[in-house]
């Protein structure tokens, strides 16, 4: 058990170099950075910022504490279209959620 924590708090002090944050959610929460949609359609033309749809994936930056957790830090996740609390940190906006409201994690191929 000290091991797997050692190793977490690790891997928080390693995502902590890469995201200037300092939020840890607390439960089964989780903290995404909302990835930005593609501006242009399949056919090339230029959307507006309010025609876009809301992001739907985004990528995990800080888990909560609860040790049954499916995602962690770093994982590209699809999550539901109209959940979370936005919060914007040092400028940039971010998704504070349950993580039951996650859809699904996005694996390369």
């Amino acid at each position: 058990m000290a091991k797997k924590e050692a190793t977490s708090n690790n891997h928080q002090a390693n995502h902590q170099a890469h995201h200037p944050i300092n939020v840890q959610p607390i439960g089964a929460r989780v903290l995404i950075k909302p990835l930005d949609q593609d501006s242009r359609t399949a056919s090339g033309l230029l959307l507006p910022d309010t025609a876009k749809e809301k992001p739907q994936t985004g990528l995990v930056v800080a888990v909560g504490d609860d040790p049954d957790l499916k995602v962690k830090v770093d994982d590209k996740v699809l999550f539901a279209k109209y959940t979370g609390t936005e919060v914007k940190l040092d400028g940039v906006t971010y998704l504070i959620m349950e993580s039951n409201d996650i859809l699904a994690r996005l694996v390369e191929a």
